[in-house]
């Protein structure tokens, strides 16, 4: 089992920034990858970012340029950069991990962006 812990979300307005957290217990090596997805109301949940264990990073290409995930191996965190938010990244987001070839998912965390 992996447990996920978020943090991070809120409201901001439009050009504003926000800073993810996602913290898993164990060493973090030993999970494939980790990232969030998100999920506007109405909406498929889709990927946001990823990063490997080997360090590669994915994005979803409406977030490439303003958003940078990143991974603190000490503290086993992931954490997600978003700058030059925009309504349309208004959704849940959830954290993931890949362990063992399952999918574990965090609590979710609120970001809103908003005038």
């Amino acid at each position: 089992q992996v447990q996920l812990v978020e943090s991070g979300g809120g409201l901001v307005q439009p050009g504003g920034s926000l800073r993810l957290s996602c913290a898993a217990p164990g060493t973090i090596s030993s999970i494939l990858a980790m990232g969030w997805h998100r999920q506007a109301p109405g909406k498929q949940r889709e990927l946001v970012a990823g990063i490997f264990s080997a360090g590669t990073t994915i994005y979803v290409d409406s977030v490439k340029g303003r958003f940078t995930i990143s991974r603190d191996g000490a503290k086993n965190t992931v954490y997600l950069q978003m700058d030059s938010l925009k309504p349309e990244d208004t959704a849940v987001y959830y954290c993931y991990a890949i362990f063992r070839s399952m999918y574990y998912w965090g609590q979710g965390t609120q970001v809103t962006v908003s005038s």
